[in-house]
């Protein structure tokens, strides 16, 4: 009791919030037991903090097996431009079986590559300048995660493309990566449109991007996970689980 009388007494003499802080600290009084307003400096640590929380938490998630091809509100089909191959599919020798194979290859590139995406999420986190932290602090339940798709999007991709390269270049899927699995499906349905009947019949080859197309869907399903995670810790005390996010997002609790 006498630690409190002696911070109240203290609270008349020190108008700087960060001072009273320091304070607080010192005799190790609970900060969110004194009533010292957030500073937007503290608004913005906690976001990122959340932010970095919500990271760890997505890639643990995402970066085991059939955590995108088990979930149907993940799971990465092909392409849009493959449908016309799923849609003459008897044309190819073994080509329903080829099909799943590279759906199930594909997803399991992604597994792989959400591995590496923890550090390039945290440097895009550290260097992101929030310019209205209380709009997105007060905002909805993935404010946070939209800024940050909003303010570094390009520059996750362009440093995540790399990793997810690498991954589909892998043999993941019997002995045999994504990559080649592709290419001997998309290879035998391009030979295909240099017939004489296919051509009659309007089919074209197809030329996808695996790469850039695998980069999106891993990048967007990071960010659908991220974003799961910030709303628990906007929702659920439980989930805050440093000084920093109970002290910035209690704030939610008193709305």
């Amino acid at each position: 009791m006498k630690k409190y009388i002696f911070m109240a007494a203290l609270a008349i003499t020190f108008s700087s919030c960060a001072e009273l802080m320091k304070i607080a600290q010192e005799v190790n009084i609970p900060t969110s037991s004194v009533n010292i307003p957030v500073t937007n400096a503290e608004n913005i640590s906690g976001l990122k903090s959340s932010l970095d929380v919500g990271i760890e938490k997505a890639v643990g998630l995402l970066s085991v097996e059939n955590a995108f091809y088990g979930n149907e509100a993940l799971k990465i089909l092909l392409p849009a431009e493959a449908n016309q191959i799923i849609e003459n599919i008897k044309l190819i020798p073994g080509g329903e079986d080829l099909v799943n194979r590279a759906v199930l290859s594909l997803n399991r590139s992604a597994e792989d590559a959400v591995k590496e995406a923890t550090p390039i999420f945290k440097n895009a986190i550290r260097n992101m300048s929030i310019t209205d932290a209380g709009n997105i602090l007060f905002g909805s339940d993935s404010a946070a995660t939209a800024y940050l798709r909003q303010a570094t999007y390009q520059e996750l991709k362009t440093a995540f493309a790399p990793k997810v390269k690498a991954s589909l270049d892998k043999p993941l899927l019997a002995g045999v990566s994504t990559s080649e699995t592709w290419n001997t499906l998309s290879n035998a349905y391009n030979k295909v449109t240099n017939t004489m009947v296919a051509k009659i019949a309007g089919l074209k080859p197809v030329n996808i991007s695996l790469e850039e197309y695998a980069t999106k869907k891993a990048l967007d399903a990071l960010f659908v996970k991220v974003a799961e995670e910030e709303k628990a810790i906007r929702t659920d005390p439980v989930a805050r689980v440093n000084d920093i996010l109970k002290r910035v997002f209690g704030q939610l609790d008193k709305k």
